[in-house]
Order: structure tokens, then C-alpha cells, then sequence
């Protein structure tokens, strides 16, 4: 199983990402707060701002303090290194 750093010591299961993306449009807004609601939501930014959404398959919302291009990177970087094992 691979980990990725989501931001000030919080990790996630790379393979349960379905999405990781910016906080800023009202859909997105409206997922966290029925997440919020459904006992769904995961508050990972140590009360920081919000810049990256993560959605897992299992239907938990990940809030995190890092850009979503950062986190889209770490997880490119653990793919690569998935494919040359």
C-alpha cells in the first residue's frame, strides 16, 4: 500500500484517491458540507486554509493546507516509482 503526504504529517492511501481539487467553486463547496453533515468529512489543515480537496472512494472528503498541484505531484511520484519496482 503507498502513502502520500497530504500536509503537516497527515497521510493518505494513494489508491483510495479518486480526485484532489481546489476548494474554491460552490459545488465543491456544497460536497464538503453535506460531508460535513454525513460524519464524511476529514479536517486535515490544523485549522490553515483550505487549498486541496480529496476525495476517496469510499466517499470521505480530505481537506488539506497544500496547493492540489502538490499533492498531484506526490502522487505522480509515487506512481512512477510503482512502475520502475
Amino acid at each position: 500500500m503507498k502513502l502520500i503526504n497530504i500536509g503537516y504529517g497527515n497521510i493518505v492511501a494513494a489508491h483510495r484517491i479518486i480526485s484532489v481539487v481546489s476548494p474554491e467553486s460552490a459545488p465543491i463547496k456544497r460536497l464538503i458540507t453535506m460531508a460535513r453533515d454525513s460524519n464524511m468529512l476529514i479536517d486535515a489543515t490544523y485549522g490553515r486554509r483550505t487549498r486541496a480537496v480529496i476525495i476517496t472512494d469510499s466517499d470521505h472528503v480530505v481537506l488539506s493546507a497544500v496547493q492540489p498541484e502538490t499533492v498531484a505531484q506526490r502522487l505522480l511520484s509515487i506512481e512512477e516509482g510503482t512502475e520502475e519496482s
